[in-house]
């Protein structure tokens, strides 16, 4: 089976959650193709889609929701799994951003999911400085790249299934 892992990045650490779901999806025997938010043309070659994004200030990144707004009746006519990420910190508490149900709905998105994030001051411009100055998140790297594998190999499971998706 076809499937397109499309994911919005800008600092790279939430692309890297997208390539480990492609590899494991390629390992169990799928064709994979990355392809970021902006660049994707036509849904039709492929039988399912995973959608990534980082959360900026609340929000899924702009290109990702221009994607869903450019593609919503080829997304919600085939298999859609949504992953955000973002939440930084050991105590970090995942807030759902609005516009994730939102997408999840206009995708029909199976069960989205959040994945702890990567913060490096270092990457941040001038602006996301300001924003991570008011709230002074913890920096480091909290993704669990494990717990993105086991996600990833539920969703082959599922592709792989007689009953299909969330079956």
């Amino acid at each position: 089976m076809r499937i397109l892992v499309s994911v919005a990045s800008r600092h790279g650490a939430t692309q890297e959650i997208g390539t480990v779901v492609a590899e494991v999806l390629a390992e169990a025997g799928h064709e994979v193709d990355e392809i970021e938010p902006d660049d994707v043309g036509t849904l039709a070659p492929y039988a399912a889609v995973v959608l990534g994004s980082s959360v900026y200030n609340g929000r899924l990144a702009a290109s990702l929701r221009e994607l869903v707004d450019r593609q919503e009746g080829a997304l919600s006519a085939r298999p859609v799994w949504l992953f955000w990420s973002g939440p930084v910190g050991e105590d970090a508490t995942p807030q759902e951003p609005d516009d994730v149900r939102d997408a999840a709905r206009r995708t029909g998105a199976v069960a989205p999911r959040c994945f702890p994030g990567r913060l490096r001051p270092s990457e941040l411009g001038i602006d996301e400085r300001a924003v991570v100055a008011r709230i002074d998140p913890e920096p480091g790297d909290f993704r669990d790249l494990d717990d993105v594998r086991g996600w990833a190999g539920t969703i082959a499971e599922q592709l792989l299934s007689p009953r299909g998706p969330g079956g």
